[in-house]
């Protein structure tokens, strides 16, 4: 099993009114982005189910410089209609993150909850402030 010390949070830049299945999203990591197989570990779709990405025993492809010891998970959204920056999450993605992150943390007890932005400051991913939302999980 992999050293996990990061989980981190990422948003898809889907815009509102837009849509980006997990399969979606998938298919655009390997036909554009060169990838084996979907970036991230999870992906939460705007209805609040997660869809297995990557195994958790497998590196992401999500954060350079961080991949080999980190979880990705993303939500499907991050931008508002116009496309700029802003936390689009429902209340079913936040719920199902939520319970996402407090499993995760029972298996990596010493995993940092952080968001993209925090490792990458040329980053608005994932538009909120995951240390201030989850620094209690």
């Amino acid at each position: 099993m992999r050293t996990i010390t990061l989980i981190i949070i990422h948003c898809s830049a889907t815009p509102e009114g837009k849509s980006l299945s997990a399969e979606a999203c998938r298919l655009d990591h390997i036909h554009h982005r060169g990838f084996r197989d979907i970036g991230y570990h999870f992906y939460i779709t705007r209805d609040g189910e997660i869809h297995r990405g990557r195994s958790i025993e497998k590196v992401g492809a999500h954060c350079r410089n961080h991949n080999a010891h980190s979880i990705g998970v993303c939500y499907e959204g991050g931008l508002d209609a116009e496309g700029k920056p802003k936390d689009t999450r429902t209340l079913a993605q936040r719920g199902t993150l939520l319970a996402l992150l407090r499993e995760l943390r029972r298996q990596f007890p010493k995993a940092l909850i952080v968001g993209h932005r925090d490792l990458n400051p040329m980053k608005g991913c994932p538009c909120f402030s995951c240390t201030k939302e989850y620094s209690q999980v």
